[in-house]
């Protein structure tokens, strides 16, 4: 975090200065979690059970937090979003409706998303 805060801040304070963050989606996260505890004892273990993703700008809602982790922050506990329709909403915000991304695959249509369903985050939408 040492590294990146300050550039992140910079960037981000930029794109405000210059009204381009109300049309420039950011998205800050990563490929999963860190568990709140180490198993080892060096360093904290990767969690797959709750993590946190940061949207800002073009039409996610200001300062909105959504969904939470367990007393221990371990595993996600209060309004899960699955993988899916976290890009779902991502696509969203970009214009794309993600229901008619879809491709054939060995005689099958597939999505971006998923074929087992996923929905837009709406409560995160300003």
């Amino acid at each position: 975090c040492a590294r990146t805060d300050r550039p992140v801040a910079g960037l981000i304070m930029d794109l405000k200065q210059r009204g381009l963050l109300e049309d420039t989606l950011v998205i800050w996260g990563g490929e999963f979690g860190r568990k709140p505890m180490s198993e080892k004892g060096v360093g904290r273990d990767h969690n797959p059970w709750g993590f946190t993703t940061v949207l800002m700008g073009a039409g996610v809602k200001h300062g909105h937090i959504h969904g939470a982790t367990d007393e221990f922050g371990l595993r996600a506990a209060q309004d899960k979003v699955h993988i899916r329709d976290l890009h779902a909403t991502i696509l969203y915000l970009l214009g794309l409706d993600h229901e008619r991304l879809t491709f054939r695959l060995n005689g099958l249509d597939q999505k971006l998303t998923g074929v087992e369903g996923s929905e837009v985050v709406k409560a995160i939408l300003a």
